[in-house]
Protein backbone atom coordinates (compact mmCIF):
# COMPACT_ATOMS: atom_id res chain seq x y z
CA UNK A 1 0.00 0.00 0.00
CA UNK A 2 2.76 2.47 0.93
CA UNK A 3 4.47 1.88 -2.40
CA UNK A 4 1.33 3.06 -4.18
CA UNK A 5 1.31 6.42 -2.41
CA UNK A 6 2.73 9.45 -4.24
CA UNK A 7 6.15 10.58 -2.92
CA UNK A 8 5.24 13.67 -0.89
CA UNK A 9 2.31 11.98 0.84
CA UNK A 10 4.53 9.00 1.64
CA UNK A 11 7.33 11.27 2.91
CA UNK A 12 4.93 13.17 5.19
CA UNK A 13 3.59 9.88 6.50
CA UNK A 14 7.09 8.60 7.33
CA UNK A 15 8.16 11.95 8.80
CA UNK A 16 5.23 12.09 11.22
CA UNK A 17 5.61 8.43 12.20
CA UNK A 18 9.37 8.82 12.67
CA UNK A 19 9.03 11.89 14.88
CA UNK A 20 6.36 10.15 16.95
CA UNK A 21 8.72 7.22 17.47
CA UNK A 22 11.42 9.62 18.64
CA UNK A 23 8.93 11.21 21.02
CA UNK A 24 8.22 7.79 22.50
CA UNK A 25 11.90 6.95 22.84
CA UNK A 26 13.26 10.29 24.07
CA UNK A 27 10.23 11.75 25.81
CA UNK A 28 8.05 14.62 24.66
CA UNK A 29 9.89 17.11 26.90
CA UNK A 30 12.87 16.94 24.52
CA UNK A 31 10.64 18.30 21.76
CA UNK A 32 9.16 21.18 23.79
CA UNK A 33 11.00 23.84 21.71
CA UNK A 34 9.28 22.43 18.60
CA UNK A 35 5.77 22.58 20.05
CA UNK A 36 3.65 25.68 19.43
CA UNK A 37 3.66 27.85 22.55
CA UNK A 38 1.63 31.05 23.06
CA UNK A 39 3.07 34.52 23.29
CA UNK A 40 3.34 36.32 26.61
CA UNK A 41 4.60 33.54 28.88
CA UNK A 42 5.74 34.90 32.22
CA UNK A 43 9.01 34.05 33.96
CA UNK A 44 7.31 31.40 36.12
CA UNK A 45 6.08 29.48 33.09
CA UNK A 46 9.47 29.66 31.41
CA UNK A 47 11.20 28.51 34.57
CA UNK A 48 8.83 25.51 34.64
CA UNK A 49 10.13 24.42 31.25
CA UNK A 50 7.87 26.22 28.79
CA UNK A 51 10.25 27.69 26.20
CA UNK A 52 7.82 30.26 24.86
CA UNK A 53 7.08 31.04 21.24
CA UNK A 54 9.81 30.56 18.64
CA UNK A 55 9.22 31.32 14.93
CA UNK A 56 9.82 27.82 13.58
CA UNK A 57 7.09 26.42 15.83
CA UNK A 58 4.37 27.45 13.34
CA UNK A 59 5.58 24.53 11.18
CA UNK A 60 7.40 22.16 13.52
CA UNK A 61 4.37 21.63 15.80
CA UNK A 62 2.62 19.96 12.88
CA UNK A 63 5.00 16.99 12.95
CA UNK A 64 4.46 16.20 16.65
CA UNK A 65 1.52 14.30 18.13
CA UNK A 66 0.09 13.82 21.58
CA UNK A 67 -0.69 10.12 21.40
CA UNK A 68 -1.00 7.19 19.00
CA UNK A 69 -4.69 7.73 18.26
CA UNK A 70 -3.97 11.36 17.37
CA UNK A 71 -1.24 10.25 14.96
CA UNK A 72 -3.30 7.45 13.37
CA UNK A 73 -6.33 9.65 12.75
CA UNK A 74 -4.25 12.35 11.07
CA UNK A 75 -2.24 9.91 8.97
CA UNK A 76 -5.37 8.09 7.82
CA UNK A 77 -6.83 11.40 6.64
CA UNK A 78 -3.51 12.30 5.01
CA UNK A 79 -3.62 9.09 2.96
CA UNK A 80 -7.35 9.41 2.16
CA UNK A 81 -7.25 12.98 0.90
CA UNK A 82 -3.59 13.82 0.34
CA UNK A 83 -2.77 11.11 -2.19
CA UNK A 84 -5.49 12.15 -4.64
CA UNK A 85 -4.66 15.84 -4.21
CA UNK A 86 -0.98 15.16 -4.92
CA UNK A 87 -1.85 13.19 -8.06
CA UNK A 88 -4.00 16.15 -9.17
CA UNK A 89 -1.72 19.03 -8.23
CA UNK A 90 1.71 17.52 -8.46
CA UNK A 91 4.34 17.26 -5.74
CA UNK A 92 5.41 20.91 -5.40
CA UNK A 93 1.94 22.43 -5.27
CA UNK A 94 0.65 19.75 -2.90
CA UNK A 95 3.54 20.21 -0.45
CA UNK A 96 3.14 23.99 -0.62
CA UNK A 97 -0.55 23.69 0.12
CA UNK A 98 -0.09 21.33 3.06
CA UNK A 99 2.61 23.47 4.69
CA UNK A 100 0.60 26.67 4.20
CA UNK A 101 -2.35 25.01 5.94
CA UNK A 102 -0.15 23.84 8.82
CA UNK A 103 1.36 27.32 9.21
CA UNK A 104 -2.01 29.05 8.87
CA UNK A 105 -3.51 26.76 11.49
CA UNK A 106 -0.54 27.49 13.74
CA UNK A 107 -0.98 31.25 13.39
CA UNK A 108 -4.67 31.03 14.26
CA UNK A 109 -3.94 28.83 17.26
CA UNK A 110 -1.13 31.15 18.32
CA UNK A 111 -3.59 34.03 18.42
CA UNK A 112 -6.21 32.09 20.39
CA UNK A 113 -3.74 30.61 22.90
CA UNK A 114 -1.95 33.94 23.38
CA UNK A 115 -5.26 35.68 24.03
CA UNK A 116 -6.10 32.98 26.60
CA UNK A 117 -2.80 33.55 28.39
CA UNK A 118 -3.35 37.31 28.39
CA UNK A 119 -6.74 36.71 30.04
CA UNK A 120 -5.11 34.69 32.82
CA UNK A 121 -5.36 31.20 31.36
CA UNK A 122 -2.68 28.56 31.79
CA UNK A 123 -0.19 28.27 28.93
CA UNK A 124 -0.26 25.06 26.94
CA UNK A 125 1.53 23.77 23.84
CA UNK A 126 -0.19 22.72 20.62
CA UNK A 127 0.93 19.74 18.54
CA UNK A 128 -0.42 17.77 15.61
CA UNK A 129 -0.93 17.80 11.84
CA UNK A 130 -4.68 18.30 12.18
CA UNK A 131 -4.60 21.84 10.79
CA UNK A 132 -2.94 20.58 7.62
CA UNK A 133 -5.31 17.62 7.46
CA UNK A 134 -8.39 19.84 7.73
CA UNK A 135 -6.94 21.91 4.92
CA UNK A 136 -6.69 18.74 2.84
CA UNK A 137 -10.30 17.91 3.64
CA UNK A 138 -11.38 21.34 2.43
CA UNK A 139 -9.35 21.01 -0.79
CA UNK A 140 -10.76 17.56 -1.47
CA UNK A 141 -14.27 18.88 -1.01
CA UNK A 142 -13.58 21.76 -3.41
CA UNK A 143 -11.85 19.71 -6.11
CA UNK A 144 -13.99 16.57 -5.87
CA UNK A 145 -17.27 17.87 -4.42
CA UNK A 146 -19.42 14.92 -5.56
CA UNK A 147 -16.97 12.17 -4.64
CA UNK A 148 -18.48 9.82 -2.06
CA UNK A 149 -16.50 9.37 1.14
CA UNK A 150 -17.23 7.23 4.17
CA UNK A 151 -17.08 8.49 7.73
CA UNK A 152 -15.47 6.23 10.31
CA UNK A 153 -17.70 7.26 13.22
CA UNK A 154 -20.53 6.93 12.35
CA UNK A 155 -20.00 4.93 9.11
CA UNK A 156 -22.15 7.15 6.89
CA UNK A 157 -21.33 7.82 3.21
CA UNK A 158 -21.66 11.41 2.01
CA UNK A 159 -20.36 13.73 -0.67
CA UNK A 160 -16.91 15.21 -0.06
CA UNK A 161 -18.27 18.76 -0.17
CA UNK A 162 -20.89 17.91 2.44
CA UNK A 163 -18.28 16.29 4.65
CA UNK A 164 -16.05 19.37 4.51
CA UNK A 165 -18.96 21.67 5.36
CA UNK A 166 -20.17 19.47 8.23
CA UNK A 167 -16.71 19.20 9.77
CA UNK A 168 -16.17 22.95 9.42
CA UNK A 169 -19.46 23.77 11.15
CA UNK A 170 -18.83 21.25 13.93
CA UNK A 171 -15.37 22.68 14.57
CA UNK A 172 -16.78 26.21 14.63
CA UNK A 173 -19.47 25.20 17.14
CA UNK A 174 -17.01 23.33 19.38
CA UNK A 175 -14.51 26.17 19.23
CA UNK A 176 -17.03 28.85 20.15
CA UNK A 177 -18.75 26.88 22.90
CA UNK A 178 -15.61 25.24 24.30
CA UNK A 179 -17.55 21.97 24.51
CA UNK A 180 -14.57 19.75 23.75
CA UNK A 181 -11.56 21.00 25.68
CA UNK A 182 -8.03 19.97 24.87
CA UNK A 183 -8.60 20.15 21.09
CA UNK A 184 -7.37 23.07 18.99
CA UNK A 185 -10.59 23.68 17.08
CA UNK A 186 -9.53 27.11 15.85
CA UNK A 187 -6.33 25.59 14.47
CA UNK A 188 -8.48 23.18 12.44
CA UNK A 189 -10.56 26.09 11.17
CA UNK A 190 -7.37 28.04 10.46
CA UNK A 191 -6.07 25.22 8.28
CA UNK A 192 -9.31 25.23 6.30
CA UNK A 193 -9.36 29.03 6.03
CA UNK A 194 -5.79 29.36 4.76
CA UNK A 195 -6.34 26.46 2.39
CA UNK A 196 -9.45 28.14 1.00
CA UNK A 197 -7.55 31.40 0.45
CA UNK A 198 -4.65 29.62 -1.25
CA UNK A 199 -6.92 27.72 -3.65
CA UNK A 200 -8.74 30.91 -4.55
CA UNK A 201 -5.39 32.63 -5.08
CA UNK A 202 -4.28 29.88 -7.45
CA UNK A 203 -7.58 30.15 -9.29
CA UNK A 204 -7.38 33.93 -9.52
CA UNK A 205 -10.67 34.32 -7.65
CA UNK A 206 -11.73 37.04 -5.22
CA UNK A 207 -10.18 38.45 -3.11
CA UNK A 208 -7.20 37.72 -5.40
CA UNK A 209 -9.00 38.38 -8.67
CA UNK A 210 -6.67 38.87 -11.58
CA UNK A 211 -7.19 39.47 -15.27
CA UNK A 212 -8.10 36.68 -17.69
CA UNK A 213 -5.60 33.86 -17.54
CA UNK A 214 -4.93 30.94 -19.75
CA UNK A 215 -4.00 27.47 -18.73
CA UNK A 216 -5.38 24.60 -16.75
CA UNK A 217 -7.84 25.23 -13.93
CA UNK A 218 -8.75 22.93 -11.07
Amino acid sequence: MLRNLPPVTRALLFANAGVFLLQALLGSAVFAPLMLWPLGLDAWAQAAGAPGFLPWQVLSYGFLHGNLAHLLFNMLALVMFGAQLEYTWGQKRFLTYFLVCVAGAGLCQLGVASWSVAEGGMPYPTVGASGGVFGLLLAYGMLFPHQRVMLLIPPIPMKARTLAIVYGLVELYLGITGTQSGVAHFAHLGGMLFGWFLIRYWRGQAPFRRGPRRGRHF
